[in-house]
């Protein structure tokens, strides 16, 4: 049984990390800027971890009602969209807000206290990586996540305390119309799989990993844009997906072998 703090326990990603962790047996505390209402936390409670101020009481108060801390999970974030030149100087602090500092006060707060085995982990982005229209202020915001992440795990590593993060795609895409596309599993994710990640991460299953950023992202990052983009490409993966009455194969097509297609 280990004891967990998870920031952003409100989102559709907390509540999966928090039932997660809790069906393993672990005694979860979500402090979030409004309910999760998730029934497998300990203690769902409100602030602002943004804050340094609202980090401390959010690390105090977990280790008084668990009665220690082992694992804190950073899982809440902030995403203006907008160009840059129309990002305004409110979206740019939010952003770094709600998903960098929301990280580093909690972990700054943490530390001192976790144990030898305690383990951190951060939820970023594939955005951080891969960039994306109008998001400059996020993907800037998460890019520092995985830089700190790393940081710290290398300075906290002697000490027996790991740090990684996840990096999900995107959750929850099934009502956007062409949400799929660029996922080479056919489908975006969800909050479960992001979920199942953390808590590898954060168990000793994972005891020899730290300042890793594991991508939860169904192959999307794996893929060049021309697989999507050109219809032939396109046509290349259908025709390895099985069909519903799929016949005994034939083998290639050789005048298929035999093109040699150069891809720039």
């Amino acid at each position: 049984m280990r004891r967990v703090l998870l920031i952003g326990a409100s989102t559709a990603i907390g509540r999966a990390i928090a039932a997660r962790f809790a069906a393993a047996g672990d005694r979860v505390v979500g402090y979030s800027l409004e309910p999760a209402d998730e029934p497998s936390l300990l203690a769902d409670l409100t602030g602002d971890c943004a804050t340094a101020e609202g980090a401390a009481t959010a690390v105090a108060e977990a280790r008084r009602r668990l009665g220690g801390l082992e694992v804190l999970v950073a899982a809440a974030g902030a995403m203006p969209i907008a160009p840059a030149h129309r990002t305004t100087d409110e979206q740019w602090r939010a952003a770094f807000a709600g998903t960098l500092d929301t990280l580093f006060f909690p972990l700054r707060a943490a530390l001192p206290s976790l144990p030898p085995g305690g383990s951190v982990v951060a939820v970023s982005s594939v955005n951080a990586f891969l960039a994306a229209p109008w998001v400059a202020a996020y993907a800037s915001a998460k890019g520092a996540v995985e830089a700190l992440v790393r940081q710290v795990a290398l300075d906290y590593a002697g000490q027996g305390i790991r740090i990684n993060a996840v990096a999900p795609g995107l959750v929850g895409g099934e009502r956007l119309p062409d949400a799929a596309g660029g996922y080479p599993i056919g489908r975006t994710l969800h909050p479960e799989e992001v979920a199942e990640a953390v808590y590898f991460l954060a168990s000793t299953a994972a005891s020899g990993i730290t300042g890793t950023v594991l991508p939860v992202d169904g192959g999307l990052s794996i893929a060049s844009p021309a697989t999507f983009a050109r219809a032939d490409l396109r046509q290349r993966l259908a025709d390895l997906r099985p069909t519903a009455a799929p016949e005994k194969s034939a083998g290639a097509d050789p005048a298929v072998l035999d093109r040699v297609t150069v891809v720039r």
